[in-house]
């Protein structure tokens, strides 16, 4: 049988990176690039790289389990499907349908991911919810209520348009390697960059002008560029007069946010906040970048609608080069938010309070009711599993054991449902607690769609057969519904796909014979429409013609060192891992390359903690402690230091404290101690 190659979408972050797999005999058998690839152009970071390495690896889930005594017993499909169905509906008929609860996952396809959240809706139940509300739901807040739409405004390419770049919360150097290329090409033709980060990362070293904030200080450096802006006049005032409310308001609520004060709250030197402003405002074309640097605060949707703020007063939106640009960590995680996978909005962004929208599903459905008003996030599902509100839940491809703060609360949590039931290709921390576990498809064992970071909607092609009696997700999604009393009769994920073209109107285009290439960037509303790269170049038509300028206050994080907690813990990635690392820790060349949870200390703490370079110290906040290795490093200021969130130990520290709007928790600040191991 002659090798074929199988276009797919790589399974890690959402840069939406191409490449063909090589199949032969029904094997993966290797990577072969895609050069035309409008994102990637080809090149594949180290995870893409090693994307295949997990499809055969020997804890791959092959067949269902149910729990026995402390162990498992492996048990038929009929078996398993039945025992979910009434593991999730006998507290529906007992307790109510808002006893139960549903994880939808970033990982899984658009169409999966819509089936989801409509069977949690059809059911009755309004806690439907994903992992944005751990990254990006700080976006989805503040980015609808400021510019009327959650997404980049621009697409990726774009970037090597742009004069001025302006990084900050993200280290897309190596979370995001394929995006910080376009960056190097702007930079190559003149372009000024700016990074704003509590550590000096690989990103900061591309920066002109670096800007090292203390952790939990961005609404006050955003505000203070702005007040800089506004001070020397540079704003664009034709721009803010025709497509903007709510600028005066912010004009009097920066007044105090002088360079100097600003310089106070953050650390950073006053002269690099004024030459950051002019940069920025000066430039012809400027864009902001960030990721979960922003988003992981107490104050998270602040931060976005600051840095939306700055973007407005100086018109940088709506043309090639500008832009705000919300870097996703997850290869879907923009996808299961556009399906409405989360608990405040129905597919396409209707919110779930607006009675038009219930009309609307209800309609579309062909169902008697669906939920009306905002549901249970997925950080509250986990409140209400510990106090027994929620009776059941369905995971599907989530490990909140490991990455939701205050891990050990979590699996309490769990422990504490009447009926907890994991979907995922590995036996995952969460999984581990389960009364029923189901053998889920690898991305290249399954078809559907991806929506990338820049809004590429992309077709992925199934390359191989799952392993053992593992099944699609879409395919055990459906048989629990119907065993629930849905109607869910979809054959493959083209037919969900249409589905979705005809509810959700900017997909409304997007259909499975316009995939074959390279995709479509929503929104697409029609057959005829090409896509649109740019948002807001007409205005803010999502927003009734206007962006809404909000002003926002410096209020500060939860937490701050003490005497009792001397440092400052801030978290994040690094390049070879993802997330909470049940992947890339079963990928034996990334894992090689970084095998150990480590924690990065300044020189001079390190010198008074009497801690060398590779020794164990243990690390402990209010919360629990960890052993991790220490590295020492002038990457971080004094008081500051770091740890990645890819290995077990790191969420066991982290806190519970969320943004009161976007309710994700303050993972980027937490006081904690560090002292060395005997």
């Amino acid at each position: 049988m002659p090798q074929v190659l199988v276009p797919t979408v790589c399974p890690y972050c959402a840069a939406g990176c191409g490449f063909f797999i090589a199949v032969e005999k029904e094997r993966a058998l290797g990577i072969e690039y895609m050069p035309e690839h409008p994102a990637s152009e080809g090149s594949l970071c180290s995870k893409g790289n090693a994307a295949l390495e997990i499809l055969y690896h020997p804890d791959r889930l092959r067949t269902p389990l149910k729990r026995h005594g402390d162990g498992w017993a492996r048990i038929t499909w009929e078996e398993a499907l039945d025992l979910t169905a009434r593991g999730l509906g006998g507290p529906l008929k007992k307790y109510g349908p808002n006893s139960i609860g549903f994880f939808a996952s970033s990982k899984c396809t658009n169409e999966e991911n819509y089936l989801i959240e409509k069977l949690a809706r059809v059911l009755g139940s309004k806690n439907v919810d994903g992992c944005a509300r751990l990254c990006h739901a700080p976006s989805v807040v503040g980015l609808n209520r400021t510019l009327g739409a959650a997404g980049m405004t621009n697409p990726i390419k774009d970037l090597a348009n742009s004069k001025c770049i302006f990084v900050i919360g993200s280290n897309l150097a190596e979370n995001h390697p394929i995006l910080s290329r376009w960056i190097h090409r702007a930079k190559d033709s003149g372009a000024v960059v700016i990074v704003a980060d509590p550590r000096m990362t690989h990103t900061a070293w591309m920066a002109d002008v670096f800007l090292q904030l203390k952790p939990g200080t961005d609404v006050a450096l955003l505000n203070g560029l702005i007040h800089v802006i506004i001070k020397e006049g540079l704003i664009d005032r034709e721009y803010v007069a025709k497509w903007t409310r709510g600028y005066e308001e912010l004009a009097e609520s920066v007044r105090d946010y002088t360079p100097e004060k600003v310089a106070e709250i953050t650390g950073i030197l006053a002269g690099d906040i004024v030459r950051a402003a002019r940069s920025y405002a000066i430039s012809p074309a400027s864009v902001i970048l960030y990721s979960m640097g922003i988003t992981q605060h107490t104050t998270g949707t602040d931060n976005v609608q600051a840095i939306a703020n700055l973007a407005l007063i100086c018109g940088h939106l709506g043309r090639e080069g500008t832009g705000v640009m919300p870097l996703r960590g997850q290869n879907n995680v923009q996808g299961a938010c556009d399906m409405g996978a989360l608990a405040d909005f129905y597919p396409g962004y209707r919110k779930a309070d607006d009675p038009e929208t219930i009309e609307y599903f209800r309609a579309a459905w062909g169902v008697d009711s669906v939920p009306l008003g905002r549901g249970l996030t997925a950080t509250e599902m986990i409140d209400k599993a510990g106090t027994g509100e929620i009776k059941a839940i369905y995971i599907v491809g989530e490990d909140p054991a490991n990455s939701d703060p205050c891990s050990q609360n979590v699996r309490a949590a769990l422990d504490n449902l009447e009926f907890l039931v994991v979907q995922d290709i590995f036996m995952t921390a969460t999984a581990q607690l389960a009364d029923v576990v189901l053998p889920a498809a690898a991305w290249a064992e399954k078809e559907g769609t991806y929506t990338s970071t820049e809004r590429r909607v992309q077709w992925s092609a199934k390359a191989i057969e799952p392993p053992g009696s593992a099944r699609c997700d879409l395919d055990i999604i459906c048989e629990i519904a119907k065993r629930l009393g849905a109607q869910f009769n979809y054959p493959d994920a083209a037919s969900v796909l249409a589905e979705i073209n005809r509810v959700v109107p900017q997909y409304g285009g997007i259909t499975r014979p316009r995939l074959d290439d390279f995709g479509l960037i929503w929104p697409c509303p029609n057959l005829n429409h090409p896509g649109t790269p740019i948002l807001h170049t007409q205005g803010f038509k999502f927003s009734e013609g206007r962006a809404t300028i909000v002003p926002v206050s410096y209020k500060p994080a939860a937490e701050d060192s003490s005497w009792d907690y001397p440092f400052i813990l801030t978290t994040g990635r690094v390049a070879v891992h993802h997330n909470a690392g049940s992947m890339t820790r079963r990928s034996p060349s990334l894992l090689e390359r970084e095998p150990n949870l480590f924690v990065e200390i300044n020189p001079f703490d390190a010198l008074r903690l009497k801690v060398a370079d590779g020794d164990e110290v243990t690390v402990t906040t209010p919360r629990g402690e960890t052993v991790a290795y220490a590295r020492i490093t002038e990457r971080l200021k004094k008081g500051v230091a770091f740890m990645p969130f890819h290995f077990p130990g790191t969420n066991i520290l982290t806190s519970e404290v969320r943004d009161p709007e976007a309710m994700i928790p303050e993972f980027k600040v937490s006081a904690c101690k560090i002292t060395r191991r005997d």
